[in-house]
């Protein structure tokens, strides 16, 4: 095979290894196991049965800031049915995080994702991401960004999953 053969071969398969490991509607949710602000390490796979709302943000994303108080709301509304919500801070670092969650007072679990190893096994693509998983583990809705307003679709997503 030629030069240009074996590169266009590469080029398919890390698109296609790509697009495999992106995470959609209906799959399972990776699992993992994150460090919180707390100091505590907690796992997704320990709030199976509770219906889980993913975000993950970065101190530097704006939009990110700007969401952080109104999902904190919606966890404190519907943390008493069976729902949390769990912020996945993508810097790796702790510092930043905290400025935040200090500024804004959310009381939700902040989880630092050190090397960026859940961002990878989610395949972000944008800041924040919000994913939201069923009782059974199963990823059921996905946004992508943030701009006012979209938390209505977040309790609107969040209360039938809840009734399920």
């Amino acid at each position: 095979m030629s030069k240009l053969g074996w590169s266009l071969l590469a080029l398919l398969t890390m698109f296609f290894v790509n697009e495999a490991r992106a995470v959609g509607i209906r799959d399972e949710a990776p699992d993992f196991t994150l460090k919180s602000l707390d100091g505590v390490n907690l796992r997704l796979e320990e709030y199976r049965g509770k219906v889980v709302l993913l975000n993950f943000w970065a101190s530097w994303c704006g939009p990110c800031r700007q969401e952080m108080p109104l999902l904190d709301r919606l966890h404190n509304r519907y943390e008493d049915t069976g729902f949390t919500v769990l912020g996945v801070n993508v810097e790796g670092d702790s510092k930043p995080a905290q400025e935040i969650v200090d500024k804004t007072k959310v009381t939700f679990p902040i989880l630092i994702d050190e090397g960026q190893k859940v961002s990878e096994l989610y395949d972000l693509e944008a800041m924040p991401s919000t994913i939201v998983i069923d009782r059974d583990g199963v990823i059921r809705y996905i946004h992508l960004g943030y701009k006012p307003g979209d938390e209505s679709k977040y309790v609107e997503v969040v209360k039938k999953l809840i009734r399920e």
